[in-house]
């Protein structure tokens, strides 16, 4: 995309939205408000990058991790060694596969007991299923059963100041992950469905919090303004690219929830099942401008892990992309969804009513990330929808995008692009239909 239409897609929002205003508050209200066309753009926080040399972003969810968990002891990161229980005494974190460990409960409530104030001391207290997990969340995946991530965070660009949006678990993460926000929603859906965490379930809530923080629950089928929306006013394509409807991965579909996309066109043009059509749109020369990837459950890195293949997934989209036409115009987001559980001595900071969550790893791969560079600046899931939003020109969302860095010192776009190498993977798992959905805590 060059200035000439840069300048057009500007004047096309300009004339498409009018005089209207967002005027929403970050993340602080529990109401799932109506849909409404997308605010003008500001001059406010966010500067179009002209002169960047990115026209394709692609995000890639994957599930369930802290950075001290999949990262542990990676060079100049902050990680920790040890970790701490309630009684303050200090335990040694033990090494397991990344195909190894058990599904821990990042629910809310049990990120507070976990968190205790900011003591980050009482992992060991969080129950699962009545009874209290001790020293299962202080573990750490060994380097080698995920040396694909370890070598590309080497290769390119790794933050260890990145947090989840929300204190809570998948459903809402995936959420913050295309609108900057959950509408104050806290946990998982209900029922628990392997389909679907979204319109394609009928009667189906969430749990929530109100403005007064009081617990309640709210549908999981609503309409509310998404970055999908700001790309569509903008004339700029976009995927969401999720394993089909029946197989365990479509519940991170997160446009599932959002109604006028559900039911409008944008499902048809937009949407593309299986999660693996992504690398034939590549190979095809149809990759969209901006992209969200979500997994099947055997790739996503979600403990109990069957195949530990979740490195070769990742790697085997990078692959395509690097050896692609699209390389020298490429921003790949490799991000997880929450914590999972799993123990993290970071102290998050709490920036409104339900986050910051805990410390997530964040990849970043372009020719344009620095090489070899650990971003010690804080970042969050908004900070991914911040630098979607200053790269194409549009208009924020009103919501952690606003609060949140749009990445920046991730990337030089005044060093020469870094030529694409190749780094070794096995296969990834394929789609298998009829599993039990992974987070089934509410």
């Amino acid at each position: 995309m060059n200035r000439c239409e840069v300048s057009i897609r500007l004047a096309l929002i300009a004339l498409l939205l009018g005089g209207c205003s967002s005027g929403a508050s970050p993340g602080l209200t529990n109401s799932v408000s109506a849909y409404s066309a997308p605010a003008r753009p500001d001059s406010g926080p966010f500067a179009l990058r002209l002169n960047a040399p990115i026209t394709h972003v692609i995000v890639m969810i994957q599930e369930n991790r802290s950075f001290d968990n999949l990262f542990n002891g990676y060079p100049g990161a902050n990680t920790a060694q040890f970790g701490l229980i309630h009684t303050g005494q200090q335990v040694p974190l033990t090494p397991i596969p990344l195909s190894g460990g058990k599904d821990l409960s990042s629910a809310h409530n049990s990120f507070d007991i976990a968190y205790d104030n900011g003591k980050m001391d009482s992992f060991d207290l969080v129950p699962k299923a009545g009874k209290a997990e001790g020293l299962l969340p202080y573990v750490y995946v060994t380097e080698s059963s995920a040396q694909g991530y370890w070598t590309l965070a080497q290769s390119y660009t790794i933050a260890d100041d990145m947090f989840s949006s929300q204190r809570a678990q998948s459903y809402p993460a995936h959420q913050y992950l295309i609108r900057a926000s959950s509408s104050n929603i806290i946990g998982n859906t209900a029922p628990v469905i392997k389909d679907s965490w979204g319109c394609d379930t009928p009667n189906q809530t969430a749990p929530a919090l109100d403005q007064q923080g009081r617990y309640t629950r709210v549908p999981t089928c609503y309409d509310v303004q998404t970055l999908g929306d700001l790309l569509d006013a903008a004339g700029i394509s976009w995927k969401f690219y999720s394993p089909t409807i029946g197989f365990n991965g479509f519940q991170w579909n997160a446009y599932d929830s959002i109604k006028h996309i559900r039911y409008g066109s944008d499902w048809t043009n937009n949407m593309s099942t299986p999660e693996s059509n992504i690398l034939n749109d590549v190979a095809t020369g149809n990759l969209a401008s901006v992209s969200w990837v979500v997994p099947n459950a055997n790739n996503s890195d979600h403990a109990p892990g069957k195949t530990g293949s979740g490195p070769n997934w990742v790697l085997s989209v990078i692959d395509a992309v690097g050896q692609s036409q699209y390389w020298n115009n490429t921003a790949i987001f490799v991000t997880w969804d929450d914590w999972g559980g799993w123990y993290d001595h970071v102290t998050p900071p709490t920036l409104d009513m339900i986050g910051l969550g805990e410390r997530v790893p964040l990849v970043v791969v372009s020719p344009y990330a620095r090489v070899g560079y650990v971003s010690h600046t804080q970042h969050e899931f908004g900070s991914i929808i911040h630098f979607i939003e200053s790269t194409y020109g549009l208009p924020n969302l009103g919501q952690t995008d606003v609060r949140a860095d749009d990445l920046s010192d991730c990337f030089n776009y005044s060093q020469q692009p870094t030529v694409f190498q190749p780094i070794p993977h096995g296969t990834f798992a394929p789609d298998i239909p009829g599993e039990v959905a992974p987070d089934d805590d509410d």
